[in-house]
């Protein structure tokens, strides 16, 4: 009897849906002050289309039989932007669709998010092992660079949109990330409230500030360190931990305890898409099965929506959820992943994954294939079809191995991520219904809030936030004598300012006042 036995080829589900292609690039004309000469923004969602048809092998044929063309949000039409003075596209999947000589059934325009690429995998996939679409195109760009570079300038953009008329279909979550309440004392803006995050695990793991800052450092230095050898960041440039979290003229404060290179860089130039489809119409259009990539496992979960209302600032209740249920969904482990990209627009945002993932901090496998959104770019709601692509690379050059991409949107609010793999997946793929996980979040027990705040309190969490000239605004979240949750802001005392930053804020008592609409909290001396 023969020692060798005969590899046993797996039947694939016609209808698996597939990952065949991605493209991306970073366009640097803006970097070089050349804000009139650079691809305006639909001609770079169409290089990126068109890459990534090249990317699948099928070429222009994968292109004209799409059928589904979905594009992630600009910035600029983001709620919190407003419409900046610049021609947009009124329908941008069917401006899209039409240069690319496309005739979707569907043409989809995202809400704002950086969860929001993986999402769209994730709600794409479902759609095409259902049979409701064969050949999808998921599309995004991010031109901030030229746009703010111009108009600091005076030079004057050519409208950068078609009259394409249409209202295209909606995906994800339109909410505002913030109430009244949250808005008026500044939590509307990310590089606030982050920060408060950060502060809050910092009080959790016992660590004083100094010692957190470095260890910050050495998280990101990790991200730094891979995108300064990735040819498409936007910063190539390699630092020390040190210099990274170290704050000086270079690299000031922003909102405590975070430097300007702890934080993600959204005005950038980058583009990048992805061309999904069954494995019925993959085999139809001559992809070679060395292009085709498997999404193994995938989740997506909502945090308790307001922050304010979150009872533990420290971790993700969301996170830990969304792992558990894209480990339960692709039958593996973290210790099954090879790569990894882990949303990285804060120091807290990994640290939150780190936690809810089990990872370690210095894993040895590398917690991004991109850099991360400080340095490779933070390109708006689109970052993670970045990091998608990159994955897909990655995988298909590490044959048989995992990748797991995270997302994140608003403020550590909508999550979403995705295992992938040139592993083929086995039977029939389905996902679980998000909403029926998503009842454990929504059931969580959440503190009682008093808007108008007045007495004695304690600092849950905190920061300061700085403009180019230092200290400007405190921002408080803390608890009143009968336990009910406030946020108030500090007075703008210089004094008041240096010193929740010159010594431990967390635990400090002091007496907060509603006034002017606003509560304002004044801490007691340390």
């Amino acid at each position: 009897m023969s020692d060798e036995f005969e590899e046993i080829e797996i039947e694939i589900d016609p209808s698996t849906p597939i990952l065949v292609g991605g493209g991306h690039f970073t366009q640097r004309t803006a970097q070089q002050g050349k804000f009139a000469d650079g691809l305006k923004p639909l001609e770079m969602l169409v290089k990126a289309a068109k890459m990534a048809a090249e990317d699948s092998g099928a070429g222009e044929a994968a292109l004209k039989a799409v059928d589904t063309v979905a594009v992630v949000r600009f910035t600029v039409d983001s709620a919190e932007a407003g419409r900046l003075p610049v021609g947009q596209m009124r329908n941008p999947p069917r401006s899209l669709a039409r240069e690319i000589g496309a005739a979707p059934k569907r043409e989809i325009y995202t809400a704002a998010g950086g969860n929001t690429p993986q999402a769209l995998v994730n709600a794409s996939a479902e759609e095409i092992a259902n049979g409701k679409a064969d050949v999808v195109l998921l599309a995004g760009c991010e031109f901030l660079a030229t746009l703010m570079g111009a108009l600091k300038a005076g030079v004057k953009l050519d409208a950068w949109g078609d009259d394409a008329d249409g209202e295209p279909e909606k995906f994800g979550d339109y909410a505002n990330g913030v109430n009244a309440y949250e808005h008026a004392h500044g939590l509307r803006f990310p590089v606030n409230t982050y920060p408060l995050f950060e502060n809050a695990i910092r009080g959790s793991k016992g660590r004083q500030v100094a010692f957190h800052q470095k260890k910050m450092g050495k998280l990101f230095q990790r991200f730094n360190a891979v995108a300064a050898a990735n040819p498409e960041s936007w910063f190539p440039t390699a630092r020390s931990a040190e210099e990274i979290a170290t704050p000086s003229d270079k690299n000031r404060y922003v909102g405590f305890p975070y430097t300007k290179y702890l934080n993600s860089v959204i005005e950038v130039d980058q583009a990048a898409a992805v061309l999904m489809m069954s494995v019925a119409k993959a085999r139809e259009l001559g992809v070679p099965e060395d292009r085709w990539v498997f999404l193994h496992g995938c989740a997506d979960v909502k945090e308790i929506w307001n922050v304010s209302e979150r009872p533990d600032l420290s971790v993700s209740p969301a996170i830990r959820l969304m792992a558990r249920e894209l480990f339960a969904h692709s039958r593996l482990s973290i210790g099954d992943i090879d790569h990894m990209d882990l949303y990285s627009c804060f120091p807290s945002a990994v640290e939150y994954a780190l936690d809810a993932f089990g990872i370690p901090a210095d894993d040895e496998r590398g917690l991004t294939v991109t850099g991360g959104l400080p340095y490779f770019g933070g390109a708006g709601n689109n970052y993670v079809m970045h990091s998608i692509v990159m994955m897909l690379h990655k995988v298909r050059a590490d044959a048989g191995s995992f990748g797991l991409v995270t997302g994140n949107g608003w403020f550590a609010t909508k999550h979403a991520a995705g295992i992938y793999s040139t592993e083929p997946t086995e039977g029939k793929w389905s996902r679980r219904d998000p909403k029926e996980y998503q009842k454990e979040i929504d059931a969580i027990e959440r503190p009682k809030v008093t808007v108008e705040a007045n007495g004695k309190g304690t600092i849950e969490t905190y920061t300061v936030v700085h403009d180019r000239s230092g200290p400007m605004l405190g921002i408080v979240i803390g608890r009143l004598e009968d336990g009910s949750r406030f946020v108030a802001n500090t007075p703008a005392d210089k004094a008041v300012l240096d010193g929740l930053m010159a010594s431990e804020a967390l635990g400090r008592t002091g007496t907060v006042r509603h006034e002017g609409g606003k509560n304002i909290f004044t801490p007691d001396a340390a």
